[in-house]
């Protein structure tokens, strides 16, 4: 999933500022906190707050993002993460915790971020505000409120029919070593194989996000209609190390390589029908690899970006402030902002070289002498730069096997009016191709009222069926005539 945002530091109506704030807790670092010893008495207060605390954050859309809060008392001093469940980030540290007589504040000074809230019902309810700059919104939490359970139909549940190899390969040029789950149909195969490729973001084999996990369906579905399917950890995830803080997609590339190469020598697998199927960026992986592998016998794009970084950025911001009734003039300020420090840096430059050219850039523009916010930081890194240049439609016209690219009408990340021509410009020669929009699904291809991020969580599927039933028909159709 690919979700890139710059916010001016001017305030914002609306809750962007909210939702900016849970994006950018998923990549705090880890820092203590602590409550000073108080006047007697203050030890029975800690303790009787320590624990788990839930509550929901209602934004304008009428979506709703559950908070968890968990604090733990050693003597006088709290410690206190916390978890945003439906965008992915669990166990974030908080940077400092206060107590004062009935009033509990949680501050975030890098984020310009804070809840503040009065403890009532003999500490069993927290009634309070989050708030980033001028940005707040009501939030109260329960003292150990149940978990609620979240709803996942489509997660098969054994005995299965088809078995599973736990596997690993290794990437030398990494070095990543690479771990896995091989299903397998029953029979003696040789079998068709497909190598699923996550997107942006370390994810592990199943693209677990947002309590979904995708590439466990589709591996499901697919295995059952005869198809071996490889579905692999990310670098530093599950089973997988390697080197991801100067990682960007051509790296993550070669990890895909070593999978193709993994497949290709294994005796169930037959090696003249072994595809690729990415999600986002690991649609573009796909082109880039089948661009100069004839050994590739097809590709599946699901919601992949088929054109560069810059306008697919531009256009997610643009349809959030507009969500968020985010002044016209900011918005054109923060644009300005962020195509400023975008263009001060490239893809080649080391990570000093960026930051600096990144502070350069914002000091010139703001006036300031302060550099980049800590919270907008997250734009200079490899990843990020080598996206922003890079142009998928390069690989993609040179593209010889069969393409399916999908692209759903409801897509906030990757969308439709972006990617539709651009995907028929690029695969203008390859009269094997098929480019499909499905009618109201999301960037994980769900059925979305909106499309936006903010109710991937609130819905059950993780895949909605036409996806699955379109895939699996192409699929078929090419490996089995």
């Amino acid at each position: 999933m690919w979700t890139i945002r710059i916010v001016s530091a001017r305030p914002a109506n609306g809750d962007e500022g909210m939702k900016r704030f849970f994006r950018a807790l998923g990549v705090m670092a880890g820092i203590s906190a602590f409550l000073g010893a108080g006047a007697n008495g203050a030890h029975a207060a800690v303790r009787d707050l320590a624990g788990d605390w839930r509550g929901m954050l209602t934004l304008r859309q009428g979506i709703s993002l559950p908070v968890v809060l968990h604090l733990a008392a050693q003597g006088d001093i709290l410690t206190a993460t916390m978890d945003s469940p439906a965008q992915g980030a669990f166990h974030i540290p908080v940077e400092t915790v206060r107590l004062d007589n009935q009033t509990l504040t949680l501050t975030l000074p890098r984020l310009s971020a804070r809840y503040v809230a009065k403890i009532r019902d003999d500490n069993r309810t927290l009634d309070g505000e989050w708030s980033q700059r001028n940005n707040s919104l009501p939030l109260i939490m329960t003292h150990g409120a149940a978990e609620e359970v979240q709803k996942r139909p489509q997660i098969p549940k054994p005995p299965f029919p088809y078995r599973s190899e736990e596997v690993s390969f290794d990437n030398p040029s990494g070095p990543a070593h690479l771990a896995g789950t091989l299903t397998l149909p029953q029979g003696k195969g040789p079998f068709p194989a497909v190598l699923l490729i996550t997107g942006s973001g370390l994810q592990d084999r199943d693209e677990t996000a947002f309590g979904h996990r995708p590439f466990l369906v589709w591996a499901d579905t697919l295995t059952r209609k005869g198809i071996a399917v490889l579905r692999v950890d990310d670098r530093m995830r599950g089973g997988s190390t390697g080197p991801v803080e100067s990682a960007t997609t051509r790296d993550f590339a070669q990890d895909t390589e070593a999978g193709l190469r993994f497949l290709r020598s294994h005796s169930a697998i037959d090696p003249t029908r072994i595809g690729l199927m990415g999600h986002s960026e690991g649609g573009m992986i796909a082109s880039m690899i089948a661009a100069h592998d004839p050994g590739v016998t097809f590709i599946v794009l699901l919601e992949a970006p088929p054109v560069p970084g810059r306008p697919i950025m531009l256009a997610q911001r643009d349809w959030a402030m507009k969500q968020s009734q985010v002044p016209q003039a900011v918005a054109r300020e923060s644009d300005r902002d962020f195509i400023a420090v975008m263009d001060a840096m490239t893809p080649d430059q080391s990570q000093k070289e960026a930051d600096q050219a990144a502070d350069s850039a914002w000091n010139k523009i703001k006036g300031t002498k302060t550099g980049l916010p800590a919270d907008m930081r997250i734009v200079t890194m490899p990843a990020i730069r080598f996206m922003d240049r890079y142009d998928p439609a390069s690989d993609l016209a040179r593209v010889r096997c069969p393409v399916l690219a999908v692209i759903g009408s409801k897509d906030r990340q990757v969308p439709a009016d972006i990617a539709l021509p651009a995907f028929h410009r690029a695969l203008a020669a390859n009269h094997q191709a098929q480019i499909v929009e499905l009618p109201g699904l999301n960037h994980l291809l769900q059925k979305a009222e909106t499309g936006s991020s903010g109710e991937y969580s609130l819905i059950e599927e993780d895949i909605d069926a036409s996806a699955l039933d379109l895939v699996s028909d192409w699929l078929k159709a090419q490996l089995h005539p």
